[in-house]
């Protein structure tokens, strides 16, 4: 195992070590960091945030992954965050697929000895069971959590016609999501998200959305593929993303290696809800126990 400290680490205040990466796609460089584990780590979480956000925003999910011994990657998909790219666009899943790969490669690089997993919230999620199931990545686990495999409200059919309409003659056109106030997480958190973020943004592009939505309704039909062991958490009552795409993902998905986490009254940041710090305890035991079956 290689293992480059960060020389913050030794003045007591740890920070994440940057690692400057480009797409193999099409060599658009991507912001990305380690948060190296505080001990002795027992595997890799390679972490893919949601749509409009970065990976600033999730620490209610690295820290209690760090403390359990646990090396995290995370970086800003493309048009997010510091990395470059159109605000909320990708010409494809492909795209976003491939990303996900040079975050990865470089985690195998610099832990060739631990087991690694993938772990998606919302878009991310879509983007992190796409790259699962399409290029069959040999990966200790995969964990899902509130993933956009459908929204939770459809729009009217005729705004998705004429959206697809829009996407192939101008797949950058761009608009507004337009998520309601609250709907992301209930207040009560002890480490919620900041309120104002000068790196977040709610824009998205017609070939996004319509990426999104396929990948999705694709991510579902061949949820039988899935050959990794596989935790599924979502809130019944997100408003975002549908609770009911995903218990029907993991209807199709083999039973004897996946897990259905159903949050009773969850939101959609389920990691920034009141109940997240048990829930990520569940999430973080979870991870545990695959890392210690494969390193024993």
């Amino acid at each position: 195992m290689t293992h480059t400290p960060n020389t913050n680490e030794r003045s007591g205040k740890r920070q994440p070590l940057a690692l400057p990466l480009a797409s193999p796609v099409d060599g658009l460089k991507l912001y990305a960091a380690e948060w190296p584990a505080p001990k002795s780590p027992i595997g890799v979480v390679c972490l893919v945030h949601g749509m409009g956000e970065h990976h600033g925003r999730q620490a209610a999910i690295v820290q209690p992954l760090n403390e359990a011994g646990f090396v995290v990657f995370v970086y800003d998909q493309r048009g997010h965050g510091r990395s470059e790219g159109k605000r909320g666009h990708s010409p494809s899943i492909t795209h976003l697929t491939r990303d996900v790969d040079a975050v990865i490669a470089e985690a195998r690089r610099r832990y060739p000895s631990l087991p690694i997993f993938l772990y998606g919230h919302s878009m991310g999620g879509n983007v992190a069971v796409n790259y699962a199931l399409r290029h069959e990545a040999e990966l200790a686990g995969l964990v899902l959590s509130s993933p956009w495999l459908r929204l939770a409200f459809q729009p009217p059919k005729w705004k998705v016609k004429i959206g697809r309409a829009i996407g192939r003659i101008w797949p950058t056109f761009t608009q507004q999501a337009g998520l309601a106030s609250g709907a992301l997480y209930r207040p009560g958190h002890p480490n919620p998200a900041p309120a104002k973020d000068e790196w977040s943004h709610g824009s998205i592009t017609a070939a996004m959305f319509v990426a999104m939505t396929d990948s999705g309704e694709w991510a579902i039909r061949e949820a039988r593929r899935i050959r990794i062991p596989l935790l599924l958490a979502h809130g019944t009552a997100d408003r975002i993303t549908s609770f009911e795409a995903s218990r029907e993902l993991f209807s199709q998905a083999n039973p004897a290696t996946s897990t259905f986490m159903p949050v009773e009254g969850g939101y959609h940041e389920l990691y920034h809800d009141p109940e997240g710090i048990a829930t990520m305890e569940r999430i973080t035991a979870w991870l545990r126990e695959r890392a210690s079956e494969l390193l024993h």
